[in-house]
């Protein structure tokens, strides 16, 4: 096989590229223009229009505009879920959970930036959040990510998910506390990423005291 010198670039390499090109391109032409003029008033040809293609290639890229909305969440997610799988199985649950979203967050910035500017991430975020149609959206992909990682905790532990119920009790205290870091964030005038990365790990370290003190005598 010959080497590659720098005018024959591998087969297909080329052709790659120019195709997460344009993939990046869309998904950030498309949430400058949801953010600036709304979800629901920006549609497809305005898109494609942005990154000077046709309708058509649009949608060789993204079913629809949840898709292209969702579309650096979901790398996130997925960073979070090879992140939980890759945790030690001496790891206590919880335990596995926090290190995984701690590594996730450490992550996350150059990741996004590797597609869209992370400013714009943050404000596509509080878009999604003000948007009725797509918190109906966002909370469906939550309970189906939350259900991928109660059997993903279910089988580090190896648990029957459908038999024990430890699994999904977890998950949906962790996905809760999530969500209530996210909702303060977005409330909040720090923005960045290391901001709700802080908060994120706060919230975390409150589950077991909210679960188990008692909070009239607890001192404070």
């Amino acid at each position: 096989m010959a080497t590659p010198t720098p005018h024959s670039a591998p087969a297909g390499g080329l052709r790659e590229r120019k195709k997460q090109r344009t993939h990046d391109a869309l998904i950030r032409a498309a949430l400058e223009l949801f953010t600036k003029q709304g979800y629901e008033a920006t549609t497809v040809d305005e898109i494609a229009e942005a990154v000077d293609v046709s309708q058509r290639t649009f949608f060789r890229y993204f079913a629809n505009k949840e898709d292209v909305t969702f579309a650096v969440q979901e790398m996130v997610e997925a960073r979070f879920l090879d992140e939980l799988s890759a945790r030690p199985a001496t790891e206590a649950p919880l335990a596995a959970l926090r290190s995984a979203v701690t590594v996730a967050w450490d992550d996350v910035g150059s990741a996004i930036a590797s597609v869209i500017p992370v400013e714009l991430y943050m404000r596509t975020y509080r878009m999604i959040e003000s948007t009725p149609a797509l918190v109906a959206v966002h909370l469906r992909r939550s309970i189906e990510l939350e259900a991928q990682l109660a059997r993903l905790i279910a089988r580090r532990e190896r648990l029957d998910v459908d038999a024990d119920p430890r699994p999904r009790v977890l998950v949906a205290a962790f996905s809760g506390v999530m969500r209530a870091a996210g909702q303060v964030w977005s409330e909040g005038e720090d923005h960045t990423v290391s901001s709700i990365r802080e908060l994120t790990m706060s919230y975390l370290d409150h589950i077991g005291p909210a679960i188990e003190d008692d909070w009239r005598t607890r001192t404070r």
